[in-house]
This record gives C-alpha cells, structure tokens and sequence, in this order.
C-alpha cells in the first residue's frame, strides 16, 4: 500500500511538472514574456534597499526601507526621494543625479534586499499554503508550482481575491482595476494552462483553493472513507473507490442519505449495486454530503460505521483554550 502511494505521489508530481511544461511552451511563460516586455520589478513600499555609492562609505547606506509613501532619504540630499515604482536602475540614476552638485560623477548601485511590496498569499488546498514574495511578474500556474501544486483535497475552482490599488504607481507601474476585484477560475483550465485561466498574479493578491465537496461510503466495505467530490461521481464507482463490498454485504439494498442544503430532513434512495452491475438499473449521480451506505446481513449500525470514519480524523486536530 505504502508503495502505491509512493507511486500515485510520483505520478501526480510527474504530471504537474508535465502540465507546467505544457503551458510554458504553447502559453507565454511568465520569464519569457518578462524579458520580452522589459517589465522588470520596479520598487515598492516596504522593500528594503541597499544602496552603495564607490568611494563613499559615509553615504552608502545598508537595510533602506521604503516608506508607505514610497519615499527614502539619503544622506546630503534635501527633502525624499520617491523609490517606489522605479527599478533598481532608475533609482541608481536619480540618486547619481542629485549628488553631482556635491561629486564628479558618483557610482551608485541599488540592491534590492527584501522583497515585501509584491507579496502573494496561497491558501487552501495547496500543497504548501504561504505568502509568496515576486521578484518578477509571475502567471498563476507558474505561482501554483512554487507551491508545490493543488493537494488531494481541492476542488474544481479557483479564486483570486484582488486588492484594491492604492494607486501610487499608477502613472509608471502596470495599470489594473483600483476598486479590487473577485476571479473565479476553473482549476482544471489553469492547470492547462489555458490563457484565459491563467492571469499574471498582483501584488496584494490572495489565492484561494477551495476544497471539494465530499461524500461518505461507509458500512460494509474493505475501506470506508470520503471522498472528495471534484468531478461527478457515481454511487458504483464510490463502492469502488471505498474498496468494494466485503462478501457479506447487501449489495441489492445500498442506502444513499441525502440531506438538501438548508433543510433539516434527509431522504433515503435505495439503490441495487448487482443491477447497475447488469445496466438493469441508473447508476445514480451522488451529490455534496451525501452518505452511501453499504450493509451487511447483520444490520451493522450506519452512524456507527459513520463515525469510524470521521471520529480518528478528530485525533490529529489542535486543541485550543476558549477563556
């Protein structure tokens, strides 16, 4: 068993990193379309600089953050200097500029120490959840692969919460809406790499993978378990995945609960699994929440056999004081 996981994990990896390939070579490749537009990282508040000028240790300066407003100040120079949405380059030249008055041609380099203006945060069912910090304009695919890719449990959507602009890069930095904004995507598009389902992310920007709606199988079967609703699911093929029945298993009398969204009654659909079997009978299509149940000769209890499932799960969760 150890090795077919072992296996299916290799697999999945494999197929990522095949898919991520895909879209590099028939999409635009968030480092190739970088080079080709010139659109290098361009300062933000809450970067922190280094800035060094040759010979001239008494103004170079270690560890500059830059404001909110997007300012900084040196040493000789009156008044602030605007850092923010200026490359490393751009900001290198103005600095030079207003210490002419004071030197013959100064050498000034800018370093980019941290990176904080261009952070994104990915949440969900992600494989690694974090805050991602962008040195370069990065599609969502691309951002996806840094984080280690959708886990098991993520659904068929993906979202993309979008900050508002504050707007102070508006004239030199990339345009884009200032009220903020809400994208849902289909996951199975971006990871296809699909143009439209494949955005540059922003700055400011939250990912969000929703889990998949679930369904039970429990009773009498090798593995009882959930199982992550991302694609449609029918109830033989849930028996499948769950194991299959053990031998002394009610196969002609399977019981789906299904319980409405907003209601608090549940209706029961039984369903003849050796029928479907023969194509006698609808292999019915099970919805979010639904419990399959399987029973066995001796009337094994459902909600005994239910919370076998759910209850070790329960083990592995922090316990947290409310006062």
């Amino acid at each position: 068993m150890k090795n077919n996981r072992l296996n299916l994990g290799c697999a999945n990896a494999l197929l990522f990193a095949v898919l991520l390939t895909a879209s590099v070579a028939h999409g635009q490749p968030a480092s190739q379309s970088t080079s080709q537009t010139g659109d290098r990282y361009r300062i933000g508040p809450g970067d922190v600089l280094d800035i060094r000028i040759f010979n001239r240790p008494q103004l170079s300066r270690d560890a500059v953050r830059v404001e909110g407003s997007g300012m900084i100040r040196m040493p000789l120079v009156d008044g602030e200097i605007q850092a923010a949405c200026k490359t490393e380059g751009e900001l290198a030249q103005d600095i030079k500029t207003r210490y002419l008055k004071f030197y013959r041609n100064p050498q000034v380099d800018v370093f980019i120490k941290e990176y904080h203006a261009r952070e994104v945060a990915v949440i969900g069912a992600i494989n690694e959840q974090g805050r991602y910090q962008m040195q370069r304009r990065l599609r969502l695919l691309e951002l996806l692969s840094y984080a280690k890719g959708p886990s098991d449990k993520a659904g068929q959507t993906i979202n993309i919460v979008r900050a508002p602009r504050s707007g102070l890069c508006e004239n030199g930095g990339n345009s884009g809406d200032e009220g903020g904004s809400f994208i849902s995507l289909r996951l199975n598009d971006t990871m296809r790499g699909e143009e439209r389902a494949n955005p540059y992310v922003e700055p400011g920007d939250i990912v969000t993978l929703p889990e998949a709606d679930q369904v039970y199988v429990v009773g009498n079967v090798y593995s009882p378990k959930t199982l992550p609703l991302k694609e449609p699911l029918s109830i033989s093929r849930a028996v499948a995945m769950a194991g299959g029945p053990l031998r002394d298993s009610k196969t002609d009398h399977v019981r789906i609960v299904r319980r409405q969204p907003g209601s608090s009654t549940a209706s029961e659909i039984f369903v003849d699994l050796n029928a479907i079997k023969r194509k006698n009978a609808e292999d019915i299509a099970l919805q979010a929440n639904d419990i399959v149940e399987v029973p066995e000769s001796t009337g094994k209890s459902m909600m005994r056999s239910l919370l076998g499932v759910v209850a070790p799960a329960m083990g592995q969760l922090p316990v947290r004081v409310i006062p």
